[in-house]
């Protein structure tokens, strides 16, 4: 299969790296929103990108001009999927959300078309099994920053053909990406040891162990990890954290997953991590620092 043009359904940062990655790799690149605000905040964040890769030489204005010209905003989602090979979802962990988003993408989204969705935690056979083509339907799981992080996640359920797999790997390698093939359950791989890990950090941040930083440097020196697991937290999201460990905890029935107190106190207060300028770190200036009135 031949991918010529992408539909990238949702312009937060997951969505807006995901564009970004795809009018980078060449194909007629349209991103969509259902808020304007969002998606002109998203299409700044792409070109803010650019912009910095240029001030740092990584990247020409040659680069910029041609990638740009790959790349649309659209607040029509009929108009946004007209004619594509392929729909990335990268809409609010919601599945209700997400199943009537697929629902209506089945009727407009070209018949050849493969339907991915970037959920993190979510069983794609629940998605998948809305539509009357779940044979093209298929997780793709990228990481924060998409731009940067080498991994995509493939989510392969049983309806999934092997057509669909293939492609998406091939898809995969044309971005740039190294893929992993998963089954789908619970978590998958990366979602399921990367918020056990952090809720465990998180538990020893709330009983002293070591401060934040100390914790996070432990993970840095002492196992390689290129960021530590709070202020990985932070980036990904602490509501985004929290709702994936409730729904391993659901899943599984298994009250381990469940978040700390201190997550679930974080999340309660609006502190939600780098998005809001405080999660466990405060980020309200320049890099991070501790904070030093974390909720009880």
């Amino acid at each position: 299969m031949q991918v010529r043009t992408v539909a990238v359904i949702g312009a937060g940062t997951m969505g807006s790296g995901i564009a970004q990655i795809c009018a980078q790799s060449g194909w007629d690149t349209r991103l969509f929103d259902v808020f304007p605000e969002s998606l002109e905040k998203g299409m700044n964040n792409i070109n803010s990108f650019w912009n910095k890769g240029i001030e740092k030489g990584k990247t020409s204005i040659e680069d910029k001009e041609l990638w740009s010209k790959n790349l649309n905003d659209y607040n029509d989602l009929s108009e946004a999927v007209k004619g594509v090979d392929l729909v990335i979802e990268a809409i609010p962990e919601i599945l209700e959300l997400k199943k009537e988003l697929f629902i209506q993408l089945e009727k407009i989204a070209p018949k050849h078309a493969i339907l991915a969705t970037n959920t993190s935690s979510i069983p794609v056979s629940i998605i998948a099994n809305v539509t009357k083509c779940p044979d093209r339907v298929i997780g793709m799981h990228f990481f924060n920053p998409v731009p940067i992080m080498k991994l995509l996640e493939l989510v392969k359920h049983e309806k999934c053909s092997e057509e669909t797999i293939e492609n998406a790997q091939s898809i995969g390698e044309i971005m740039g990406k190294e893929t992993i093939l998963v089954k789908d359950v619970p978590g998958f791989a990366t979602s399921r040891l990367g918020v056990v890990l952090g809720n465990e950090a998180i538990r020893m941040l709330a009983e002293g162990v070591a401060t934040a930083s100390d914790i996070d440097k432990a993970m840095k020196l002492g196992y390689k990890h290129p960021m530590g697991p709070l202020e990985l937290s932070d980036l990904v999201g602490l509501d985004v954290r929290r709702d994936i460990l409730n729904g391993l905890a659901d899943s599984f029935e298994d009250n381990s997953y469940r978040p700390h107190r201190l997550l679930d106190s974080l999340v309660a207060e609006g502190s939600l991590g780098k998005k809001t300028n405080k999660g466990i770190y405060d980020w309200t200036e320049n890099g991070k620092k501790e904070r030093n009135d974390l909720p009880e």
